[in-house]
């Protein structure tokens, strides 16, 4: 049993995620709410949009690892990145932990008018799903 991720043909063929996540039943499902480049104690932790990037990533590998998952679960990202920021400084700075050779997950992306952390230029949530070992045969296909 495996989670599939699948590039189908007759879309865009992209090396930085893929189209369609099929979970197979018995996997377990982790949402993972909305993260900013947030401390633990709620305070931004940059200015800059690339350093906000890193923690709020930083922030949801925590919350997948409280759940037992790891980032080679995850299955789909949506990224929320504030309109005046800079695009290509965020994704340079979480796209080499986002990786993954053969088949990345999911991406949904949009630019907003603004985040409700004061400060906050990007927002990162994220869906993981793990097979357990007493389910089946663990892993990404």
């Amino acid at each position: 049993m495996t989670i599939t991720l699948l590039k189908p043909e007759g879309l865009v063929a992209s090396p930085a995620y893929s189209h369609v996540a099929i979970v197979p039943p018995g996997a377990t499902t982790i949402y993972i709410g909305g993260q900013n480049g947030v401390d633990a104690t709620g305070h931004v932790v940059a200015a800059d949009v690339a350093s906000q990037a890193v923690r709020a990533v930083e922030n949801a590998i925590t919350a997948l690892k409280a759940a037992g998952a790891t980032l080679d679960d995850v299955i789909s990202w949506t990224v929320l990145i504030d309109a005046d920021a800079d695009l290509g400084a965020a994704y340079g700075a979480i796209a080499p932990t986002l990786a993954r050779d053969g088949a990345p997950p999911l991406v949904t992306a949009a630019r907003v008018a603004g985040l409700t952390v004061p400060g906050a230029l990007i927002e990162v949530s994220a869906v993981a799903a793990v097979i357990r070992a007493d389910a089946g045969e663990p892993g990404v296909q």
